[in-house]
Parts: C-alpha cells; structure tokens; sequence
C-alpha cells in the first residue's frame, strides 16, 4: 500500500537534495537556484531530520552522497525527470498550434476566417496571439507567426511571402458624400487624415513634413474611426478590401503605392515539424497568399 502523500518531503527540499547531489556542492547548488548557501544546507537537514538518516558527509570542500544519499539520489532525479516530461507534454499537446500575428492581421484577416479554418481542420487547437512584437519562436512558444517583415531571414527560419503590402487611401461613403471618385488633390487635401503608428501619409504626399489629424496605435482604430466616417486612413489593401467590396469604404485615390515591408508567414526551420503545424501553415498560404 503506497505511503500517505502527507508523509512527502517537502518539494522545496527535494530540490535543494538533487541539485546539491547532482553539483556536490552546497555553493554551486545555491548559484543554480537562486537561493543563498544558508538556504541549501537548511533544506537539506530539513529533508535529512525527515527521513531520518544522513545523505551527505560534509567535506571540508564540498560535500559527498552516503549510500543511503546515493540510492535515494537516483529515485528523486527520476521522479523529476518524470514530472518535467509530464509537463512538456502539458504545454506542447500535439494538437495545439499557436500563431502569432499582427493586430490588424487578426482583426481584419485572422478572426473573420476563423470558422473556415476551425472547418477545415477541427482537430486543430489554435491558439492566437495578436502582437507587433518580433517573435522568438522557443521564448515565446509560438509555432507560426505572421508578420510585417522583409528579407533577408535567417537561416534557422522558414518564410513564405503572403502578400504584397500596397497601401491606398479609403474613406467611408458617408464621409464623401456625392463628390466624384477619385477625389482631386485640393478635395483631398479638405479631409481629415487619420495616421497610424506606421504614418506612411508623409510618403503618400511625398512630403516629409508632419501632417495633421487623429493618431491611432493601431492600423485597425484607424480603419475603425476611417467607417465611422471620421476620416481618411491608409492601410494595406489586403485588410480594406473585403470592405470595399461591401462598399462600406471607398478607395479615395486610384493608385496605391508599395511599402518596403510586405507580409511574411514565418516558422522556426527544423528537420521534422508536427502534423498539426504543418496543416495551419499550408492553411495560411492557401487562404493569405496573392
């Protein structure tokens, strides 16, 4: 019959046994764990005075496993490794892939496409994370991420280019009015101009003086305030034109122009990829590519 669990050790002194027996160090033990040399030794009496017998002798350098020390060293380092598999299994299940994307990636592009994707691969678990931030693909435990980049990558990374970023100028109906498309430089210079953190207006007006109006952290506000009639903001054409179909906004200029980024879809390059990942990244290209 397996002892109570309230006969245990402390886990906190558990620890502190296996690294000292790993290091053989009270010292090198501290420096792993953060903690001070005071703090192992205690630990490690704590856990001593529990099961009632000495695991180490204490050197003049260092320390050294007794028998009984040596023996229960290789249980403890066992059940470790068992708990440290059990919860990488935990935090990578196979059938959860996380996607990192842009805010306005996710808004526009992301979200409104979700029901086809979870359709197409209903034992997919996406997990999405809406950020500008550059991914670090470990760090961040992202599988896939879609952004706003431009060659050249580094070779640890696999890119697909999903689209071109060309911008163009729109404004909601109700904003225009009856006046004739496309509007005339002074009828445009009349509407207000609504900037995001990109501020790409001054290259639109080949200028590079600071111009005027509403400033909005997020591409996304901008296309917010741009239907509610509040003005006219830029964006990239892949995010407006399901709108402009829908004629809810109105493309002001006739021509766009090309920013130096475009949109990328990135993944860490390895030798093999989980099922799982590989099916959401052909997805994407499937579904985001022009």
């Amino acid at each position: 019959m397996p002892a109570s669990r309230r006969s245990l050790p402390p886990l906190n002194a558990l620890r502190a046994f296996e690294v000292a027996g790993r290091r053989l160090n009270f010292r090198a033990a501290s420096e792993e764990l953060g903690v001070t040399q005071g703090a192992v030794a205690q630990q490690v009496r704590l856990l001593e005075d529990h099961v009632g017998t000495t695991l180490f002798q204490r050197l003049p350098r260092g320390v050294a496993l007794t028998p009984q020390g040596a023996a229960y060293l290789a249980d403890v380092t066992r059940a470790f490794d068992t708990l440290g598999d059990a919860t990488t299994q935990l935090l990578a299940r196979p059938d959860a892939v996380t996607i990192s994307v842009t805010p306005t990636f996710a808004t526009k592009l992301l979200i409104p496409q979700l029901p086809a994707l979870n359709s197409a691969l209903p034992e997919v678990e996406l997990r999405t994370i809406a950020t500008e931030a550059v991914s670090d693909f470990d760090r961040d435990q992202v599988d896939i991420a879609v952004r706003l980049t431009r060659p050249p990558f580094p070779g640890s990374v696999e890119a697909h280019l999903l689209f071109r970023q060309e911008l163009v100028a729109v404004a909601s109906p109700h904003l225009i009015g009856k006046a004739v498309l496309p509007l005339s430089t002074e009828q445009f210079g009349d509407l207000p101009l609504l900037h995001d953190a990109h501020d790409h207006w001054p290259k639109f007006f080949g200028t590079t003086g600071k111009l005027p109006g509403a400033v909005f952290n997020q591409t996304t506000h901008a296309l917010d305030a741009a239907m509610a009639g509040q003005g006219v903001a830029l964006a990239c054409r892949a995010f407006v034109q399901s709108d402009l179909d829908a004629g809810r906004l109105l493309q002001v200029r006739p021509v766009g122009f090309e920013a130096r980024a475009d949109y990328y879809l990135a993944r860490k390059r390895a030798t093999s990829s989980r099922r799982t990942v590989d099916a959401v990244w052909d997805w994407c290209i499937a579904n985001w590519s022009c």
